[in-house]
């Protein structure tokens, strides 16, 4: 499956020239943390050898770098063979996600329950449940006496879920969503499982967040779900959401400065293209001032008892769900191989990547083992 061949340059930001961006590539050697200032790209590997170690010294001096020039000179790819490769932001974080935290994607998952997977029982299923409390649950504050009292509510009718609880619960539902040095970047091909019938994209916003708990970026994402899998059962969320090549981040970090804080998060809107190979179209958008629960507090509730030394991302959910018929009356939206998907935002990008299979995407080959080889043969560890 290929790697998308529009230039990176369409991707960025609308005000790149002016934003701190920070991310990875490879030009031959290995991956390698650079950051982007005014244009400029500055490699960034003899002052930390990773992402991770970047973010941990706390300071983001490009000036300390090498300079490489502009970035529309560097000729970076998505393709795996290319001499410049774009990779995915991050390196050793580990990949956090926040589920349910839009009341539409709440009742999506309860709909995925109730039809057990099946997407044929999805309609049914969804109209009865948006009349008896889709207006409910968009109007209360997870934790609150409102929630507590509509639970009880949703309980007498026989109507809870687990989904509902972790919705307007005092709970966050926070899970890891893929190994360490798993995720793929911007162009790069994402992957469904091939035994898949019913799944979509989850097009999110993502912060990048120090071990302390300090947000100090953001980006996008898009957290792949198998729609039938985890309606089957919750269980089966991790073969879900982990698997080869099903979460992609990017195209490069945006970090916080004086025009560009987490204030500008909670106020964005992320747009969603989905463009198939069939002449197929979907458009959707997500409003965060509509999630349920603050980005702070989804932060706090992934770090709760937990540490995590070479820090985080958290993807903080997603408010779209796709109900919009493909093919056949009734069946709803599921991804076809080839599917080009498009999430954008003005200050933060687009992330565009092809649709193909988890058995037919690129292996994922650098573990953290193969990382240190590397970094060690290029003399950058102690740096």
């Amino acid at each position: 499956m290929s790697h998308i061949a529009a230039s990176l340059e369409s991707a960025l930001p609308a005000d790149w020239h002016s934003a701190l961006l920070l991310g990875r590539f490879d030009l031959g050697e290995g991956p390698t943390p650079i950051l982007i200032k005014q244009g400029q790209v500055y490699d960034m590997a003899r002052v930390a050898p990773t992402v991770s170690a970047l973010v941990a010294q706390g300071s983001f001096d490009a000036a300390a770098g090498v300079p490489l020039g502009k970035l529309e000179a560097l000729g970076l790819s998505a393709a795996f063979d290319a001499p410049a490769r774009l990779l995915s932001p991050i390196d050793l974080q580990c990949v956090k996600a926040a589920g349910v935290t839009f009341a539409v994607s709440a009742v999506e998952r309860v709909i995925e329950e109730r039809a057990r997977g099946d997407y044929t029982k999805a309609a049914e299923v969804r109209a009865g449940l948006e009349q008896r409390m889709g207006g409910d649950i968009r109007s209360v504050v997870p934790g609150s006496p409102e929630a507590a009292a509509l639970k009880q509510a949703l309980i007498d009718d026989g109507m809870w879920s687990q989904y509902l609880e972790v919705a307007i619960g005092p709970d966050a539902e926070i899970f890891t969503k893929s190994p360490t040095l798993s995720t793929v970047g911007w162009g790069a091909p994402i992957g469904i499982r091939s035994d898949s019938t019913w799944n979509n994209p989850e097009p999110e916003v993502v912060l990048l967040v120090t071990a302390g708990g300090k947000v100090v970026g953001a980006t996008l994402g898009n957290d792949v779900n198998l729609r039938d899998f985890e309606g089957r059962s919750a269980l089966l969320l991790s073969k879900a959401k982990d698997n080869n090549a099903s979460c992609s981040i990017g195209p490069f970090i945006r970090l916080f400065d004086d025009g560009f804080s987490l204030d500008d998060v909670r106020a964005s809107e992320v747009t969603l293209r989905i463009e198939g190979e069939d002449g197929y179209t979907l458009d959707g958008h997500s409003q965060m001032s509509e999630i349920s629960r603050d980005p702070e507090d989804l932060v706090a509730q992934a770090m709760s008892e937990h540490h995590y030394p070479d820090g985080f991302v958290l993807f903080l959910g997603t408010l779209f769900a796709p109900t919009q018929d493909r093919d056949e009356p009734g069946r709803g939206f599921t991804h076809k191989l080839g599917d080009v998907v498009t999430i954008a935002n003005p200050r933060l990008g687009l992330l565009t990547n092809r649709v193909t299979t988890s058995r037919d995407a690129p292996a994922w080959t650098l573990g953290i083992g193969g990382l240190m080889t590397n970094l060690a043969s290029r003399g950058l560890l102690g740096a």
